[in-house]
């Protein structure tokens, strides 16, 4: 299937919302009233967090997780009916966005409308009872594939979706069989041709782990048979590791550039710097010019770009998915501006379609990254931790124009002087 996906989704952003906490009143109509500073900000994808009803049985914190799925053909009454949601992708396809919602097929709530009427659906544990396979998700119980009605089923409400959106984001995809995930893309690309699949794919020690017990786990190479985009956890260790000092650059770059070799050609990554399940990138670099150098190099990457909801206002907290926990708006920070300019240059065909590298410059902690299509060059320099430094370029002595500030940048020798910010040209 990955054969059928379209690189240019390498070009596009995807904002990512939790409607329950996004405003003040927690709607669909309420988000409307943000659609246009959404586009404004750069986003081509409108990526919803479960819009289901959620369970109350065994539910974590006062709201419960929207991922603890009582009903996957409603919507949560919470946030509107189904019409206003419906008016809100009307809305959003006005403004040549797309609108992605969240699918959760690994698990429902303990009280779900398939646990009710279908029993016979669900996972059994050694006792007998319903469970999951994943212990501290103690607000879900898993689904059973061995039985194929399952599927008809599953498959049929994506297509009943598929009528209104444009795209899927699975949940934990990589848990759920391969075939039945290839089946529902083919059923759902006669409804709604091009649809976008998105997959949360899984750290590399989950899938040693359910591996270990038997359990359903696909790597990420199997994945992109049924999906365009895979989450970029396969080095996400790797990232987390060089920030707190346990490795070098080299091996997270390293890793990064092996993803170019091992993945089909086509292959389509998320980029991102923090998601509903992760701190903030705020708290992670609390250096302002370090959260700015990471900013930039995450968008230059190969792959689609994901910005969290809130991101762009440095929010520290993220927010819980268990409890009334909004958004803060009214931070004293906002990098919007820089996510317009990136998102300009994200845009560009070379970074969809161009011989794409990265390399650590010498003695620094300085990212060179370079796409090059035709004889044109685009090229990203970014000092992760906003050091100073001369950093060896292969390009013609000259000036260049630093597309994120407008500012020149003078090659000489080879080398540029880089003052702590990114910097991204054409040359």
């Amino acid at each position: 299937m990955a054969g059928q996906s379209d690189i240019a989704l390498r070009n596009q952003v995807i904002y990512s919302v939790f409607v329950r906490n996004h405003t003040e009143a927690g709607t669909f109509q309420a988000l409307e009233g943000d659609l246009d500073r959404i586009q404004a900000l750069g986003a081509d994808i409108l990526w919803l967090l479960p819009i289901h009803p959620i369970g109350k049985e065994s539910r974590k914190g006062r709201q419960g997780s929207p991922y603890a799925i009582q009903n996957y053909r409603e919507v949560n009454p919470e946030y509107g009916t189904k019409e206003e949601f419906i008016h809100l992708v009307e809305e959003i396809h006005k403004r040549d966005m797309k609108c992605m919602i969240d699918v959760v097929y690994n698990h429902t709530s303990p009280d779900s409308w398939l646990t009710e009427h279908h029993p016979e659906f669900f996972y059994k544990q050694e006792d007998g009872n319903r469970g999951n396979k994943v212990g501290d998700w103690s607000d879900v119980v898993d689904l059973d594939y061995g039985n194929k009605r399952l599927w008809d089923y599953l498959i049929e409400t994506l297509c009943m979706w598929a009528e209104i959106v444009d795209g899927f984001r699975c949940d934990v995809a990589s848990l759920v069989p391969l075939e039945f995930w290839i089946q529902a893309r083919e059923a759902v690309e006669r409804i709604r041709p091009g649809c976008i699949w998105l997959a949360e794919s899984v750290y590399p020690e989950f899938v040693r782990d359910l591996r270990s017990r038997n359990f359903t786990a696909l790597s990420d190479n199997e994945v992109y048979q049924a999906f365009d985009i895979t989450y970029d956890y396969d080095v996400e260790d790797l990232k987390t590791k060089y920030r707190t000092g346990m490795i070098p650059l080299s091996t997270y770059v390293d890793a990064l550039n092996l993803q170019d070799c091992i993945y089909p050609a086509n292959y389509i990554k998320l980029r991102y710097l923090e998601n509903h399940d992760q701190e903030r990138a705020k708290f992670k670099f609390s250096n302002r010019s370090d959260l700015i150098n990471w900013t930039a190099f995450a968008y230059f990457q190969k792959g689609v770009m994901l910005i969290y909801a809130g991101q762009e206002r440095e929010n520290e907290h993220a927010p819980s998915l268990f409890d009334y926990d909004k958004v803060d708006w009214n931070t004293n920070y906002d990098i919007s501006l820089l996510l317009q300019r990136l998102y300009s240059i994200k845009k560009k065909k070379i970074v969809a379609e161009g011989n794409y590298f990265l390399e650590v410059s010498r003695n620094s902690e300085t990212v060179v990254g370079t796409y090059e299509q035709e004889g044109q060059l685009l090229v990203g320099i970014f000092p992760l931790n906003s050091e100073i430094s001369n950093v060896k370029v292969s390009i013609p002595n000259g000036n260049y124009l630093n597309l994120l500030d407008g500012q020149s940048v003078e090659a000489d020798s080879g080398r540029i002087r880089i003052q702590g910010r990114p910097v991204i040209f054409e040359a």
